[in-house]
């Protein structure tokens, strides 16, 4: 799928529910042109989060059926445009500047009856704004501007209307918990992927056989050894034969054995499967668990940069170490005990253990780029571009294919 002649950068950031869960995801413009960024009207960028998701990358590949919220102005609120969009999965955050007349509610009744979702982005209550409040879906709140103290208020007030409040800016836990017993039902940034540091939480059975799972296979033990890791597990033989016996792999061999089924599945896809499994079963939460979609795009992302950097030169052993840096980078959340204890008993190389605990080297320098999209520090992504020999189409194409390899990913709760 080829890519726009204009240069800009696409940014997703998770909206979760009170199950923390990603639900949806805000679709972020900025043009690698940062002046023309700052500068240029709200309009264009909103535009363009439109134009390019439609046109260059899809809205499937974007948002895997979740939710995208889409920054619009004025303009764009009353372009017919916005009727492009996929009705039942957009919501349009309208943006603050916005006069909330009697013109700009009745448009908001107009997309409404035509199915969209609709939102405030950091809005401040006004009493003046009732009308508009039983149209309204979602009302964003930027708890950092609002403040800690006022939140309590605040949601009095907006809970006398049909809407739904969404905490924005929440960085910390301790923010989530006050936002999530005020009566939040959704919450944006980034507070599930910090570290508690580190009360050192004692790791669960099924973790720990799944790191002894990945150590032996980072190592190159025998199928003997792996069975055996198996066989002491039941619930990591039982989903590792759910795992062969999935449609998606396409396999229709009757499975005789745990050697088998090992043997059948492959080693390489063993070692994703483990991978990723270590964030898919934990908690007992499912497929929307954002700690799993981070670290999934980080491996996938950085796999493939690699890829584009090195050429023809690049080996699989080498593109296997940077996606297992993006995927073992979040591990210290996870399990809140810290890195370095954790890769102590992984056997990895110094490439791999550097880039993990100093961001350094080659694959630290990735990864240290994967974050700061993740985030959407634009300018910090910029200058790491240069530092790691990767251009801008090549970063779009990766995210393309990173979103897009996300939504087809198959692995097995326990």
């Amino acid at each position: 799928m080829g890519l726009p002649s204009e240069k800009f950068f696409l940014g997703r950031q998770p909206i979760l529910d009170r199950n923390q869960e990603i639900v949806g995801y805000e679709l972020l413009f900025r043009s690698a042109d940062m002046d023309h960024a700052v500068f240029d009207s709200y309009s264009h960028a909103s535009s363009n989060v439109i134009m390019h998701a439609l046109g260059s990358f899809g809205m499937h590949e974007v948002l895997g059926g979740k939710f995208g919220f889409i920054n619009v102005n004025l303009g764009l609120l009353l372009s017919e445009m916005l009727e492009l969009l996929p009705i039942g999965q957009t919501v349009l955050e309208l943006l603050e500047m916005i006069k909330l007349d009697d013109q700009v509610v009745e448009r908001c009744r107009e997309l409404k009856e035509l199915g969209f979702l609709l939102a405030l982005d950091d809005h401040e209550f006004n009493v003046a704004n009732s009308e508009i409040y039983y149209v309204i879906d979602i009302i964003k709140i930027d708890i950092l501007l609002t403040g800690m103290d006022a939140l309590p208020e605040v949601v009095r007030q907006l809970r006398k209307y049909p809407v739904k409040l969404l905490a924005e800016k929440v960085e910390t836990i301790e923010q989530f918990q006050i936002c999530f017993e005020l009566g939040f039902d959704l919450f944006q940034g980034y507070f599930f992927a910090r570290p508690v540091v580190l009360n050192r939480m004692k790791i669960d059975v099924s973790g720990l056989a799944l790191l002894k799972l990945l150590q032996q296979l980072t190592m190159g033990a025998s199928i003997e050894l792996i069975e055996m890791t198996f066989k002491e597990n039941p619930s990591l033989s039982y989903n590792l034969l759910r795992l062969v016996n999935s449609v998606a792999l396409g396999m229709r061999e009757k499975i005789k054995t745990l050697r088998h089924a090992i043997l059948m599945l492959g080693i390489n896809h063993l070692r994703r499967w483990t991978q990723l499994s270590l964030f898919a079963g934990h908690d007992s939460r499912s497929l929307n668990h954002p700690l799993l979609e981070m670290a999934a795009i980080r491996g996938r992302l950085m796999e493939i940069m690699l890829k584009q950097v090195s050429g023809r030169a690049a080996s699989d052993e080498q593109a296997e170490a940077a996606f297992m840096v993006g995927i073992l980078s979040l591990l210290d959340v996870l399990f809140e005990t810290p890195m370095d204890e954790i890769i102590s008993n992984l056997n990895l190389n110094d490439d791999v253990s550097s880039a993990l605990l100093k961001r350094e080297g080659k694959l630290g320098k990735m990864l240290m780029l994967t974050e700061k999209l993740e985030v959407t520090d634009f300018a910090a992504v910029t200058l790491l571009l240069v530092e790691c020999g990767v251009s801008l189409d090549q970063l779009l194409a990766a995210q393309l294919e990173a979103f897009n390899w996300r939504s087809s990913i198959i692995y097995q709760e326990d």
